[in-house]
């Protein structure tokens, strides 16, 4: 297989186009063409530039193994490194691309509300789940060190409040699933949390950001809402974006032909517009597709970020091979759909494995008109044991001609 060192193509603007056409669950797309089967890319380098039934909640306790950022100890709960000491940045350190307003985090500096009192132990998943269903700016006082919050339920957000739903960690806040739950959820569809508009799968609200925090041992498996997974966030409809914030060890459902994202699982945004993730980085996740992002016709803007260490554990791909589950696909990265975009920029993805194909990106778009653009951006060591585009190892795309790669 031929190294991909350097690919200079010719410019294209990335379009944003849409995304899912209502609230039905997601099915797996009838796709006729696989590439053949190649041997694993070693080494790949593409550069150019309800709060009423949730259990006893489990108080936040002090943790420095468990900090925003990457490098740090251990926590307790996971082998996997959970963050690195207060302060460091998350992302990728080299990423040089620049950040559009749009995608920037959002001022904090007057919360709405603010979970905890100057303690860890006023810190606890309770009020998590509350602040979250109640919306606005969301901060955090839980005393000079950082700390993990437990989460005893998954915190949802309510379709009417908001409608900016803001969570910042200040750097210092672990939110744990525990291995046993998924952290946050948002659903426009979703009557549970309450109906607001004709149009849930195109409503421009909540608009939910996750800014500054850890996103540690998510459990999406089990559910099957509108298709399961996002071990860590489910999100559908509204708008979305995740900034300077570290996702670490989180997992969802390990088969199935179309399930997917470990730490992110996002189905429909308002107009069509793409979810940021900005100076994030994810680590340690496994899922049937998506060990890292998995959507379904949505775009996407990954900017300064990095992805290592995931792996889409799944076997026989999508559609599912006669008398296999399905899944497989996707490495770091799955998308599927129609019409929609991906840009990866400033970003490192290394180290992520496929058991099908596309070890570190699943580029489909069923109508071949959605676009794929690298740009500044590094991919090594992504193996795909089934599938992959011959020339760009570590991707499987099909789409709008090529991926532009710059």
């Amino acid at each position: 297989m031929p190294r991909l060192r350097s690919v200079i193509a010719v410019g294209v603007t990335a379009i944003l186009l849409s995304g899912c056409g209502g609230p039905s669950v997601p099915r797996a797309d009838q796709r006729s063409v696989q590439q053949p089967r190649v041997s694993d890319a070693d080494t790949a380098v593409a550069e150019a530039d309800q709060p009423s039934d949730e259990p006893t909640p489990a108080p936040a306790t002090a943790s420095p193994s468990a900090r925003s950022g990457l490098g740090g100890a251990p926590s307790s709960a996971s082998p996997t490194p959970a963050a690195a000491p207060t302060g460091a940045r998350t992302g990728n350190p080299d990423g040089r691309v620049a950040v559009p307003a749009a995608a920037r985090a959002v001022d904090t500096a007057k919360p709405t509300r603010t979970i905890g009192t100057g303690t860890p132990a006023s810190c606890t998943s309770a009020a998590v789940v509350r602040a979250v269903a109640a919306g606005g700016i969301i901060t955090f006082d839980c005393g000079p060190d950082p700390v993990t919050i437990e989460m005893a339920a998954t915190a949802k957000v309510r379709n009417a409040n908001g409608p900016q739903v803001v969570l910042d960690g200040g750097g210092k806040v672990t939110l744990s699933g525990q291995g046993r739950r998924r952290i946050l959820y948002m659903n426009t569809c979703d009557p549970l949390q309450g109906w607001t508009t004709s149009h849930c799968n195109d409503q421009d609200h909540p608009q939910l950001t996750v800014q500054n925090l850890v996103f540690a041992n998510g459990d999406a498996t089990g559910e099957r809402t509108d298709g399961g997974g996002g071990g860590a966030i489910f999100v559908r409809g509204g708008r979305f974006k995740v900034v300077n914030s570290h996702f670490v060890d989180n997992r969802c459902d390990g088969t199935g032909p179309d399930l997917g994202g470990a730490a992110i699982r996002v189905l429909d945004q308002h107009a069509d517009q793409p979810v940021y993730v900005v100076g994030s980085s994810f680590s340690g996740g496994s899922c049937a597709n998506g060990g890292a992002l998995s959507s379904i016709g949505v775009s996407w803007e990954v900017l300064n970020s990095t992805f290592r260490r995931n792996t889409a554990v799944g076997h026989g791909a999508n559609p599912a091979r006669s008398g296999t589950p399905g899944g497989g696909s996707g490495g770091a990265i799955y998308c599927d759909g129609n019409e929609f975009s991906v840009r990866i920029a400033g970003t490192t993805i290394e180290d992520n494995d496929a058991k099908e194909g596309g070890g570190a990106i699943f580029f489909v778009s069923n109508n071949r008109t959605g676009t794929l653009r690298i740009e500044g951006s590094t991919l090594r060591r992504n193996p795909s044991h089934g599938f992959e585009t011959p020339g760009y190892p570590g991707i499987f795309f099909l789409g709008a001609g090529t991926p532009t790669i710059r």
